[in-house]
Parts: structure tokens; C-alpha cells; sequence
């Protein structure tokens, strides 16, 4: 029986799994029943910034270092869990900055900063008064006006200075729309989104700009606000960016999202905007973080320096993306400011967004148990920027680990969302009361136009307690669309019911693929969604199952999305403590 495709108008279903019937196409790569790969490379272990002694030190001659940044990219070789595949280096310099690839329609800008004649190896701060990053609608008073203030300062710098407000808002356009050139060998650029690049940069990115803002206003304590969208209190958009008199302000945002209205972090773009939903929001971020065990399901996948394009976004970006998309202006062809990467820098709230998805990050670690990526190549992987005093900087991943000592931390805030685990919608015996539909394996391609159901089968079921921990089963989609439209599908397993009325809130809900327009590259269409489901599966009693049963739901999108293949693989988000 083939698979089952509906219409959006779609209803309701009864389909079960069965075991999947013989095709032309493998369905999932074979894999013995032990780990294929060595330690040194399955194993992922907790780090701090201390390398040895030598925090403050690059070797200026390793040739695996990634130089990425505000002037250049140097040698990298990258990590894809695959540790037979043979590393190409990648060789660039600040030299190698040209015009970014943007979205048809939008104004030609350059995204590259200013030249410098030297870069100096990052040193941490002696004696540095500790900076308090407070949430945003709690920001009042002489810290709103230090704020207000220090951003105007910002904007009033000449734009050929690399701190003014117009070079600070180019780095996130440099790295997200191909600005950086790359051996004409190696995949199309450099990209801090769909790999595990994106929280080292950015929390790298917010550094650099809260120092920057800091000494504008000759005060080393200044500290960044975070948007707090997962607490109740922090949902809408906070308050000290709405007064259109005040240098926070932006004009280019969604008219239809302005306070009262709750940012809906599942947001589907469809009907009439209404506010979002608190117990919704709290589910999705439990998904998103709480939830995620794997560090490539987290962070993403590797940088590939080369061998073809194959990137993932993690947790944490997935679930970032949306409130980019939620605010920016819909009136805008792009979506800009917020809506489009090449233009979010130009919002004030985008490095408040960041700062809570750096929050987040700590969240994770502290909180549930998350650990950091060890491999040497996310480690040395390494970024330029300039400073506050205008000096152009090499920092690596591996020093910025670590939050207190590069000076700052979060207020506590109560994490509301913390016992917000999904439940079940069904168990075992409701689901086994319906009528059963089998379903085989998806047809290969997929043009994803439609709600659409099918089998993915399973190597291994009922494992050990052991083996569990040691080996995150997950669901692996290779997706291919046009990267500079946005795009959002949502992926149910074992769903009764009406796909359509499935939410976060519901234990089958296993994520939403959310892209936010960046680099239309042709040649980079294609990307990983991976979803951790180990847990899952316990939770819906469905780990004895041959097959996991999926529901694809398409939510928006200009341009049709294909999947190339779904499997189940045991080794994309494997880990070890």
C-alpha cells in the first residue's frame, strides 16, 4: 500500500504502522548492531574554556583551525561523524569579502567591514567588573536610559567604523548571504546557521557588541537585556522597543504583533494573527531544549569544509527562527528587519532575541544535563571581530564556552517551563482500538504539497536502558527547497486524529522544520532535520514498534519542499557524558 498524501482541507485519519515492505530504495542506512564508529569521535564530553593552559593563545600554523569572522576565514577541516571521511581545509582572508548573495528584491548593500593591517589573539579581560543581563521588560530607569542612550551613540558613529550600529548589524548579513568566498572545491561559503557554528558565533557576536555599547556610554558594567519569551511575563515584545522616539525603535516589524499580543513560538502563519498561547510556548521550548539530549540535535551539524553540502540546524536555532519570522514586517517582500538574516541586525531586538537563546544554551547545560561538543573542530574553530577599541580580534569556539569568563551572566528568572513535558494524546491501547491502516514507506522524492503519511522503519526496538543512553535513536529527513524562502513543516508520529489540530503540547509532536530566509545559494539546497526520539518513543509506548509512523504537515511556504529520504539513524545525535 502506498503512502498517504492528503490535501491541507485534510480531516482525520486512523493509520497504524506495519512493517515496511521491500522498495527499489534503501530506506535507512544499514548499521551493525555495535558502534561503527571509534570513541575518540562518538564520544562528546563536557569542556571548559581552559585549553591546557592556553586560553589566550592560537596557533597561528593549525592548519584545522576555522578562521571565521569579521575579515576573513583561515584553515578548517570539520567534524561530520564520520571520522573516515578525509578533511578539506578551507583557505580564505578578510581579502575574500564581497558583495552578500541576497533575496531577489532586496536593496543592494555591502555587508563587509573595514580592512585592518592586524589581528591580535584574544586575551580575557584581568579584574572585569561581572555584567548582569537582565530581562527586558524588567529593564527600567538609569538602565533603560544607559540603553537607549548607548545604541544612540551607536548610530551616531560614522558607518565605515567597524562599532558603529551600521558595520555591527553587517556581521550577521556577512555570515548569513555568502558574503565570504570559499575554494571553488569546497561547498558554496561560509555559514553560521544549519550547523553547530551558530551558538559560538553568535554568543562570540553579542560579546563584542555589549563591550561595544559599554564603552560608548564609559561603563564597563553595561549589560545587554535578553527578551524573556519563555516566561509568561516576557512573551510579547518588550516594551523598551516600542516607543518610536527612542533609538530602540524599528519600523520594521510585524503591526500585528505589537504588545498585548504574546509571541506565538509555533506560529503557522495562517488566518487572522492572534496572540500565542503560554502553555504552547512553554511546550515548544521544553521540545526545543529540555527535551534534546544529543548535542547535533542541539547544536547542529558539523561545518562540512567539503565533500557536498549537508548541514542541520539544531534545537536551539529551530527554535529561534520563529520569533525572527513572528517579528518581522510581513508587508516587506523579505520580511525585513527581523524577518530575513541579512537584515535583523538593523533591529535593536535581535541581539535581545540572541541573547535568550544564548540564555537558553546555559539553561541547557545547567539545568538538564546538556554537554558540550569536544571535537577539535568546533573547538579551534575560530571568528574575527572587532573590539571596543577598534581592534580586530581572533577568538576561538573553545574559549567562550565557559560565559563567566568572559565577564557576564543571566538574572535568574524562573524557568516556568521546566515540568512542561508533552503528554500523550493517545497510548498504546487507544491507538491499537483504531481501525489500522498500514502504511509503506514514503515514495522518494517527496514533494511535500500536501499532509502526507508513511512508515520509516526501525533497525533496533525495546533496547536496554544502556543502550539508550550510549546511542539517541532519531528521525532524519534530507530536505530540499529554495533556502531564501521561509519555510515551516511540522512532523507527528504515531498521530490520530486530525493532523492539524496536533500541537507542542502533545507528546507526538515531535518538531517543526522552521527556515528563515538567508543565502539563495542553488547550490546549497539541501539540509538534515533531525529529531531525537528516544524518549519519545518510551513516552508513547511505542518503542516496541517495527516502524515509526510519520505524519509530515506542511504549514507555509512559497516554493514546494522535497524530501529526499527519511530514516532512522542511531548515530546523528549519539553521545556520551
Amino acid at each position: 500500500m502506498a503512502s498517504i498524501s492528503t490535501p491541507l482541507s485534510f480531516l482525520s485519519t486512523t493509520a497504524n504502522v506495519s512493517a515496511a515492505t521491500s522498495s527499489s530504495f534503501t530506506l535507512f542506512p544499514l548499521q551493525p548492531k555495535r558502534h561503527r564508529y571509534p570513541k575518540s569521535k562518538r564520544h562528546i564530553s563536557k569542556v571548559s574554556c581552559n585549553n591546557g593552559g592556553d586560553d589566550n593563545v592560537i596557533s597561528k600554523g593549525n592548519r584545522r583551525d576555522v578562521l571565521i569572522g569579521l575579515g576573513g576565514l583561515g584553515a578548517a577541516a570539520s567534524f561530520t561523524y564520520n571520522p573516515f571521511a578525509v578533511a578539506n581545509p578551507v583557505v580564505t582572508d578578510q581579502n575574500s569579502c564581497g558583495r552578500p548573495n541576497l533575496p531577489a528584491g532586496a536593496k543592494p548593500i555591502p555587508c563587509c567591514p573595514p580592512k585592518a593591517t592586524n589581528i591580535s589573539d584574544f586575551v580575557f579581560p584581568s579584574n572585569q567588573p561581572l555584567r548582569v543581563r537582565k530581562p527586558a521588560h524588567l529593564v527600567t530607569g538609569d538602565e533603560l536610559a544607559k540603553y537607549k542612550e548607548a545604541i544612540r551613540l551607536m548610530r551616531a558613529l560614522p558607518d565605515d567604523d567597524p562599532r558603529s550600529f551600521t558595520q555591527q548589524a553587517n556581521i550577521h548579513c556577512a555570515y548569513c548571504h555568502d558574503s565570504y568566498a570559499l575554494d571553488s572545491t569546497l561547498p558554496p561559503q561560509v555559514k553560521v546557521h544549519f550547523n553547530w557554528l551558530f551558538a559560538p558565533f553568535h554568543r562570540w557576536y553579542l560579546y563584542f557588541y555589549e563591550k561595544i555599547l559599554g564603552s560608548l556610554i564609559n561603563d564597563p558594567t553595561f549589560a545587554l537585556p535578553f527578551w524573556n519569551w519563555d516566561h509568561s511575563d516576557g512573551m510579547d515584545i518588550p516594551a523598551i522597543f516600542t516607543d518610536r522616539r527612542s533609538s530602540l525603535f524599528d519600523a520594521k516589524r510585524n503591526a500585528n504583533h505589537q504588545p498585548p499580543v504574546l509571541v506565538d513560538l509555533d506560529w503557522n502563519r495562517r488566518g487572522v494573527d492572534t496572540s500565542g498561547e503560554v502553555d504552547k510556548n512553554y511546550a515548544k521550548v521544553y521540545k526545543c531544549i529540555a527535551d534534546v539530549k544529543g548535542p547535533a540535535c542541539f547544536f547542529g551539524s558539523s561545518f562540512q569544509a567539503g565533500g557536498g553540502v549537508s548541514s542541520a540546524a539544531g534545537s536551539l536555532e529551530t527554535l529561534h527562527n520563529t520569533c525572527h519570522s513572528w517579528t518581522g514586517d510581513p508587508t516587506d517582500p523579505n520580511g525585513e528587519d527581523m524577518g530575513s538574516f541579512y537584515s535583523s541586525g538593523r533591529d535593536p531586538i535581535f541581539y535581545c532575541h540572541h541573547s535568550n537563546v544564548d540564555r537558553l544554551w546555559t539553561i541547557w547545560k545547567e539545568k538538564f544535563g546538556g554537554v558540550d561538543l569536544s571535537d577539535k573542530d568546533y573547538l579551534k574553530s575560530s571568528f574575527l571581530f572587532y573590539d571596543e577599541n577598534k581592534n580586530l580580534v581572533r577568538v576561538r569556539s573553545e574559549q567562550c564556552l565557559d560565559q563567566s569568563k568572559l565577564g557576564y551572566k543571566y538574572m535568574d528568572v524562573p524557568i516556568l517551563w521546566k515540568n512542561a513535558k508533552p503528554k500523550p494524546a493517545t497510548n498504546k491501547a487507544q491507538r491499537a482500538a483504531l481501525a489500522p491502516t498500514p502504511l509503506n514507506p514514503p515514495n522518494l522524492p517527496l514533494v511535500l504539497n500536501s499532509i502526507t503519511s508513511f512508515a520509516v522503519k526501525r533497525q533496533f526496538k525495546s533496547r536496554r536502558k544502556e543502550e539508550k543512553a550510549e546511542r539517541e535513536e532519531s528521525l532524519v529527513f534530507d530536505v530540499a527547497f529554495d533556502k531564501s524562502k521561509d519555510v515551516k513543516f511540522d512532523v507527528l508520529v504515531f498521530w490520530k486524529g486530525d493532523p492539524m489540530q496536533a500541537t507542542p503540547k502533545d507528546r507526538e509532536f515531535a518538531g517543526s522544520f522552521v527556515n528563515v530566509s538567508h543565502a539563495p545559494n542553488a547550490k546549497d539546497t539541501t539540509v538534515k532535520y533531525i529529531i531525537g526520539i528516544t524518549d519519545l518513543l518510551d513516552d508513547l509506548e511505542a518503542d516496541d514498534e517495527d516502524n515509526v509512523e510519520v505524519t509530515l504537515v506542511p504549514q507555509y511556504g512559497v516554493v514546494p519542499v522535497t524530501i529526499n529520504n527519511a530514516y532512522v539513524s542511531y548515530d546523528e545525535c549519539s553521545f556520551k557524558k
